[in-house]
């Protein structure tokens, strides 16, 4: 077994100050005896006599002065430490790395994360945007935003809200090609879809009760939804994109949402994602927090 090395210090600072082993047992509530065989092992593992003894006092020697300096000074670094900790774990700071997909970045935390800065000036973000799904672990980051099933295990996870997913195209494109009426119309368009590996690789897109799970794929794939985005906008195809990401182009006319209730509607949860940790910074658990308060999802 180690010895407690700063608990040996402490004692042998008392015996020096009070000098004698009864006047620091008495300060430290324990037997003359213990601290007797205390400072005997202290002595024989340095290799060193730390105090002349006589029959009145213990006196220090040379090698007992060196240490009585050198030991008060490391235990007032030890306390310095200790009290800067306890105030740091008091007052959230240093720096959070966040992960998240580019749309719900640049839509919804962005915005929300402003207010979260100012009401935390000594936290730090670092935030990473991208539609890839990251390990979390391999990538060293804090915190990662994640839409739809969680499946690793070795995460902990703090539900933000529920998306729903909308298929859109530009009034541009519906001129041209014509509107979708119904689920199966969609075989006819150019749907846009995404190169990246993804939860549901496939279009769930049917009337209530009869999804169809078939593949729908345009003359392009992009690696992002904010590609997606544009391409939709400037008429290229049809996108099927999270409501918060699209949902300021259906409202000023850009973008119009296609079927409607005549599609069975899908929704994926949002979460945020995180290493168990038996201790968790306070800038974190106040960063989810806020998240958890303050991040609105359509």
């Amino acid at each position: 077994m180690l010895p407690n090395r700063s608990g040996e210090m402490e004692v042998f600072l008392h015996v020096a100050d009070a000098g004698s082993f009864s006047a620091a047992a008495r300060k430290l509530q324990l037997t003359p005896s213990a601290v007797a065989k205390l400072i005997a092992r202290l002595e024989e593992r340095l290799g060193a006599q730390l105090f002349v003894r006589s029959t009145r006092n213990l006196k220090l020697t040379r090698e007992g002065s060196a240490y009585y300096h050198d030991a008060s000074r490391i235990l007032e670094d030890i306390g310095e430490l200790e009290a800067r900790l306890a105030h740091d774990s008091a007052t959230p700071r240093g720096t959070i790395r966040v992960n998240a997909t580019i749309p719900f970045g640049n839509h919804v935390l962005v915005p929300v994360l402003a207010g979260f800065l100012e009401s935390y000036p000594e936290v730090t973000i670092d935030l990473s945007l991208t539609d890839n799904v990251i390990d979390i672990l391999d990538e060293r980051a804090d915190i990662a935003i994640r839409s739809g099933a969680l499946r690793d295990s070795r995460l902990l996870a703090r539900k933000l809200g529920i998306s729903r997913r909308v298929i859109i195209a530009s009034r541009d494109y519906i001129a041209r090609k014509g509107l979708p009426e119904n689920p199966d119309d969609l075989h006819g368009h150019n749907c846009l879809n995404f190169s990246f590996r993804r939860p549901q690789e496939q279009w769930m897109v049917g009337t209530k009760g009869d999804e169809d799970a078939s593949s729908r794929i345009g003359n392009i794939q992009v690696n992002n939804g904010e590609t997606m985005r544009q391409l939709a906008l400037a008429g290229v195809g049809i996108g099927r994109l999270a409501l918060f990401h699209v949902g300021q182009d259906i409202a000023d006319g850009r973008l119009v949402e296609l079927l409607g209730d005549a599609a069975e509607p899908e929704f994926e949860q949002i979460h945020a994602v995180f290493v168990g940790q038996r201790q968790m910074p306070l800038r974190m658990r106040v960063l989810l927090d806020y998240l958890a308060k303050h991040i609105s999802i359509r």
